[in-house]
């Protein structure tokens, strides 16, 4: 791990067409050898929860998230149709992301 995890805290998690945040402790439990889809599973309708009362105009939507997953290449069409699935693979993609990253940010929106 380069940067350590609060599990306080919440972190934001930046694609190419969206961006949410996600908790440290859903970080931390995501993020470890073996499977993790149970860990996935429990944590994604609370960033799901999160990114809605949040309400960025940003916020992952079914078609950005399907848009941003394409470009990886490891999921066909019909895979990607499966928008609850995405949301799986978006959070598991965005988690490992955070938890490598040298530099995670969990500053707090700025409000207007």
């Amino acid at each position: 791990m380069k940067n350590k995890i609060q599990p306080d805290k919440t972190y934001w998690a930046t694609g190419n067409y969206h961006e949410f945040r996600i908790q440290g402790e859903a970080i931390l439990d995501i993020c470890h050898s073996g499977d993790n889809s149970e860990s996935i599973s429990y944590w994604v309708d609370v960033v799901k929860e999160l990114a809605d009362k949040d309400g960025f105009t940003n916020r992952p939507t079914p078609d950005t998230i399907r848009k941003e997953l394409s470009e990886y290449g490891a999921w066909d069409d019909g895979e990607l149709a499966d928008d609850e699935q995405n949301w799986h693979r978006l959070l598991w993609i965005a988690a490992w992301d955070i938890f490598n990253s040298d530099e995670s940010d969990f500053s707090e929106p700025l409000t207007h």
